[in-house]
């Protein structure tokens, strides 16, 4: 089976309202697209969540991954899961994606996992995180959603950096009755932290539940960089990981694709 890459429009074409994105997006030829949490608040009206759902109707492309509420992003912030004080935000943020999935038929939700914070004991935060994550993974459960776990780089007070930081998260979520829950595999994060990406390839691919790929240095399109991006994502597909594979990297020209080697993806991806 022919397959495309899915297109982050989160920070791919963020220049743009969301309709042209998404325009852009398939006049490229692509048929998939995810987006971190749309939204400006956790706590969006019916109108902006039904505007968002409307523009993905008509574009004819498939949502297949959606962040939740992770607070200010701009800002710093990257998720609150674990931040006490917060936990009707991202309670109402789940119901609003568990809305979205019903209708676009979506299932992948991820929830980053917070910063931590002065003042708080790790052990408080981590407790919090694990309780929120286990709510949400049964509320989205309801439509065979699944949970996605992502270690990032570039926040210092994040403190899952490597694929053995999530994994730990979801163990503890699965230890707790929920077994819905996956990595995400994001090739590009992992690198620039120093992970051994073969090695979690090798050891984990089953508890891989989605992929986002960037070169590096930089966070460029693949082929940019130095990172063995097809070979990898060889080795998932050899290992049997069939979810999606979504390209989130930056650019800075007006056609993000006119340097993607869109030959080179669209049988692995």
């Amino acid at each position: 089976m022919t397959r495309t890459p899915a297109v982050n429009c989160s920070i791919m074409l963020k220049d743009r309202p969301v309709e042209q994105r998404l325009a852009a997006v398939a006049r490229a030829g692509f048929t998939a697209v995810e987006f971190w949490w749309p939204f400006e608040t956790a706590t969006p009206s019916e109108a902006e969540v039904d505007a968002f759902a409307c523009a993905i109707e008509r574009s004819g492309l498939t949502l297949t991954g959606l962040n939740l509420f992770a607070g200010d992003m701009g800002g710093g912030d990257r998720g609150i899961v674990s931040w006490p004080g917060r936990e009707a935000e991202f309670r109402a943020s789940t119901e609003v994606a568990l809305a979205l999935g019903k209708r676009l038929g979506t299932r992948r939700f991820n929830a980053l996992y917070g910063n931590r914070l002065d003042g708080v004991e790790p052990e408080k935060q981590d407790e919090l995180a694990v309780a929120n994550l286990l709510a949400c993974a049964r509320r989205v459960s309801e439509i065979g959603g699944i949970l996605l776990i992502e270690p990032v780089s570039g926040a210092e007070r994040y403190p899952l950096r490597t694929a053995a930081d999530a994994l730990s998260v979801l163990d503890r979520v699965s230890a707790a009755g929920q077994d819905n829950r996956a990595l995400l595999l994001d090739l590009y994060h992992l690198a620039v932290n120093g992970d051994d990406i073969a090695g979690v390839i090798q050891q984990h691919s089953a508890v891989v539940g989605h992929v986002q790929i960037a070169d590096a240095p930089g966070r460029g399109v693949p082929g940019s960089g130095e990172l063995p991006l097809v070979k990898w994502v060889a080795a998932l597909r050899a290992a049997g990981y069939d979810g999606p594979v979504a390209l989130e990297y930056t650019h800075s020209g007006a056609d993000p694709f006119e340097n993607l080697d869109f030959a080179a993806w669209k049988e692995l991806a």
